[in-house]
């Protein structure tokens, strides 16, 4: 029963997040007085995602280090200096929106990516490289970047911050990595799946407190809202292009293509959101929480779009099979 709804939830993945997002607004009287349960969910979450990988994955950054630098210098050089371009030019001299972008841009890759690339057909053994190196690496580059982006204009709390990626994201990876190892892969089935449904949940149940936390801020639609939004949707479907192109640039496989498109335009925009309400005035989160509107809904449209203009249907096996 766990395995079927879990099913569904992902199906349901490009609506969960908007619709969570409306409900803690709505209700933000009650919810954002649970702040203090994001850090331990958002944990659990990770913990959850975590069971299915080992250090074995590893591997494959010493014998194809290059496809993982250049996945590395989309999500932590290319893309938040063209937030920060975006930003500057769209809200000049509005230190808490252009933080709040560059947050946005600027944080590790999104766990969700390897469920798409797994969807899509993807290199599955890169992807999952690519977010544990990326996530065990976020606590160094998080903080120090968005501290150099932007600038002495906004008191950062770099230590903190770090502490809370370490805790809600290294520390739970690493845990299930180890019980993935001490059992042979055996937890993946006996707790990972049937746990996997629950953390569908616990997403819904982050993203609801955070927008609770930023609600003023959402309430009233104005035509500043209106042009954060646009942002926001411009920066996360620049990830996916650029992806793409530097993929065929580079003449990549299909499979590493379709990879690379994923975990460069996808973020762990919860971490973003926790980040940003923690640490930050809450209109920084504004950027942040909006962004949360769109990130399945154009992971489901680029997914699309690429599988059509490949002559080879990506999705036929699993079609045949289902």
């Amino acid at each position: 029963m766990l395995v079927t709804i879990n099913r569904v939830l992902e199906r349901m993945m490009p609506f969960i997040t908007p619709t969570s997002v409306i409900i803690g607004v709505l209700f933000s009287d009650v919810l954002k007085s649970e702040e203090y349960l994001v850090p331990w969910i958002f944990a659990f979450m990770t913990f959850i995602g975590s069971l299915g990988s080992n250090f074995r994955s590893l591997k494959d950054v010493v014998t194809h280090p290059m496809r993982m630098i250049t996945a590395l210098l989309i999500l932590h050089i290319l893309m938040p200096l063209w937030a920060l371009l975006l930003g500057h030019v769209t809200f000049s001299g509005d230190v808490h929106t252009i933080t709040g972008i560059v947050i946005a841009a600027i944080i590790p890759t999104g766990i969700t990516s390897f469920i798409w690339v797994a969807i899509y057909r993807g290199n599955s053994a890169l992807a999952l490289t690519i977010i544990l190196v990326d996530t065990f690496l976020s606590p160094f580059i998080v903080p120090y970047f968005v501290s150099l982006l932007a600038g002495e204009k906004v008191v950062i709390d770099v230590i903190g911050m770090m502490k809370g990626l370490i805790g809600m994201v290294v520390l739970p990876s690493l845990i299930g990595m180890v019980l993935n190892e001490l059992t042979k892969g055996k937890i993946k089935k006996t707790l990972g799946i049937p746990l996997s449904p629950f953390s569908k949940v616990g997403l819904s149940a982050v993203v609801m407190i955070n927008g609770a936390v930023v609600a003023p801020y959402l309430i009233n639609i104005n035509f500043k809202l209106l042009m954060i939004a646009v942002l926001s949707l411009t920066v996360s479907a620049s990830g996916y292009i650029f992806s793409i192109a530097i993929g065929r640039i580079l003449k990549w496989r299909r499979e590493d293509v379709t990879t690379l498109m994923f975990t460069g335009g996808m973020r762990n925009i919860s971490v973003g959101a926790v980040l940003a309400v923690a640490y930050f005035e809450p209109a920084v989160a504004v950027p942040v929480v909006i962004g949360m509107l769109f990130q399945q809904v154009l992971a489901s449209i680029f997914g699309h779009l690429l599988h059509k203009s490949y002559p080879t249907p990506i999705l036929s096996k699993r079609i045949k099979g289902a």
